[in-house]
């Protein structure tokens, strides 16, 4: 028989020795890199800042806290500044709310177009001075006769109850003077005037009565509620002629 042919022989691989020398120092070269960065940021155990270092972030907190004191303190000056402002814009409204109030009601008796009005009280208001003693302010208009001085006097009455009973105070009684004279006045169209009245204890007023005097002419006499004369609401309930 004939012998089969032995395969040919295959050498062993042989390993390239370049490329694997060349990964191992990479890999050293990256671990020294790595050691040395980390050593830089972290610094070599016991390592600390130096004197002049740490003056310096002293320096610097101090700088920084100065500089908040500062925007805190010009952030406050703003806030009272805008507040004020604010007052100031508010009392500026009600001032004009005052001034229109005021143009209405001098159209309302003088200006060309104004509803003819003889004698009348046109508002009472009562501000307290102890637990007796008030304070009035009536507000006396006319405009039927233009250009015409009205003059006379005013006197004040009140309404109420004491022990239960319904009283009427007199002008002489409020004031605690028998034959008291009432507040001249004398005016063309408008005029306020002003005066004291004194309740006895006990006494709970309900409506206080104005009554115009004029010198020539019937005497006019309008009630106001004592709560909303009290409150600066006081608006007159009627008119009578007397």
């Amino acid at each position: 028989m004939n012998a089969r042919p032995l395969p040919p022989t295959v050498p062993p691989p042989r390993f390239r020795k370049g490329p694997i020398i060349a990964t191992l120092g990479l890999a050293v070269v990256l671990v020294i890199g790595g050691w040395a960065l980390w050593r830089a940021l972290a610094g070599s155990p016991g390592e600390g800042p130096t004197p002049a270092q740490m003056r310096g972030q002293q320096q610097r907190i101090e700088s920084l806290e100065q500089q908040v004191a500062t925007l805190s303190r010009s952030d406050q000056i703003s806030r009272d500044a805008n507040r004020d402002l604010q007052a100031a814009l508010s009392e500026r409204d009600e001032e004009i709310a005052g001034l229109r109030a005021d143009v209405a009601f001098y159209e309302r008796f003088v200006g060309a177009t104004a509803q003819r009005r003889g004698l009348s009280v046109h508002e009472l208001t009562l501000q307290p001075q102890d637990e007796q003693a008030w304070h009035f302010t009536a507000t006396l208009t006319q405009n039927l006769n233009r250009g015409a001085v009205n003059a006379g006097r005013l006197l004040v009455s009140v309404e109420g109850t004491e022990a239960g009973k319904l009283r009427r105070l007199g002008w002489a009684d409020l004031r605690q003077q028998p034959n008291a004279p009432g507040v001249p006045y004398s005016f063309k169209y408008f005029q306020q005037v002003e005066g004291d009245l004194l309740l006895p204890p006990g006494f709970k007023p309900v409506r206080v009565i104005a009554r115009v005097v004029p010198q020539s002419g019937a005497a006019v006499e309008q009630s106001f509620p004592w709560t909303q004369a009290a409150a600066k609401e006081g608006a007159g309930e009627g008119a009578g002629t007397r």
